[in-house]
């Protein structure tokens, strides 16, 4: 459960913070992973076995999805996994710099600021991990736009409060969603099992870490600083959810991209995965305050409500 929106003296919540930390430094101790060697890597991969869920996948019940054969799903699945994953890697980039920042002004000895920069050594591993995969798999370098990409170095520059810590667990809680449903499931290739596996186990401690700030930060929030920081996690959200498949994905199985594109977006069960993917964070933001007003027509534009 969440606690309940109230402010907190200066006092009560450095203390909350640092047992918070405190527990997640514990945990981070008994339950991290290095990927270079945990994970089989010398593997053959499996031959038709799917990347990840068909039902989960872009173009899944449209009549591009109908044209296909079971090796071009399998294909597909591969590509949009894979894309999924290196966008993944491309906003742990940002996110490292931004706890890089967040930690800058925090006091080193606290247990708050080393969980923090512990998140940033878990995020390094995962990176080189999405790196690994993306390179087992043989698949091409997918990344957001040009035009994401580059307003992404000013939010990266420029992002704080609430809104950087929601904005993170969109991202966070959208693929742990998706990952938590593969990671176990024996009809998916081992080697993306057992990546999912790994960074659910410790994405768990940065989602704590994330959704506690948030909890304190919008307590006792004005009105102004409110919808300004709707606005921001909105748009970023959007942002995020709307690059995780790069167009190019299509190509492998033959379809153009703008008109894979196209059939995503207009696939109702596409838009209900993205529903499913974030119905969990989306609850939470909007129980916190950080969704709600205006910028709510972002959130729907996006598929995530």
């Amino acid at each position: 459960m969440t606690p309940p929106l109230h402010p907190l003296s200066g006092t009560e919540l450095e203390t909350r913070r640092e047992h918070v930390a405190g527990r997640l430094l514990e945990s981070s101790a008994r339950h991290s992973f290095d990927p270079v060697t945990e994970v089989g890597w010398d593997a053959p991969l499996v031959d038709d076995l799917p990347y990840m869920p068909f039902e989960r996948m872009s173009l899944y019940g449209t009549e591009l999805w109908e044209g296909l054969t079971h090796s071009q799903r399998v294909e597909l699945s591969k590509h949009e996994f894979a894309s999924g994953m290196q966008v993944g890697l491309w906003f742990e980039l940002i996110l490292m710099q931004l706890l890089a920042r967040y930690a800058y002004d925090l006091d080193p000895r606290s247990r708050h600021a080393q969980y923090a920069l512990t998140e940033l050594g878990d995020e390094t591993r995962h990176s080189i991990m999405f790196a690994r995969a993306a390179d087992k798999l043989g698949v091409p370098h997918y990344k957001p736009a040009r035009l994401t990409h580059e307003l992404s170095r000013l939010a990266k520059a420029t992002m704080g409060g609430p809104s950087m810590f929601g904005a993170v667990l969109v991202a966070e809680e959208t693929t742990d969603r998706m990952q938590r449903a593969m990671m176990d499931d024996e009809n998916i290739q081992p080697l993306m099992r057992q990546v999912n596996r790994i960074h659910v186990i410790e994405e768990a401690r940065h989602v704590r870490f994330a959704r506690d700030e948030v909890v304190h930060r919008m307590a006792g929030m004005n009105p102004v600083s409110r919808e300004f920081h709707r606005h921001v996690c909105a748009v970023i959200s959007y942002m995020i959810i709307d690059s995780m498949i790069d167009p190019r994905v299509y190509a492998s199985v033959g379809i153009a991209p703008r008109e894979g594109r196209a059939a995503a977006l207009a696939n109702p069960h596409y838009q209900d995965t993205r529903r499913w993917m974030a119905e969990k964070i989306t609850a939470f933001l909007r129980e916190n305050g950080l969704i709600g007003g205006p910028s709510t027509a972002i959130w729907k534009r996006a598929y995530l409500i």
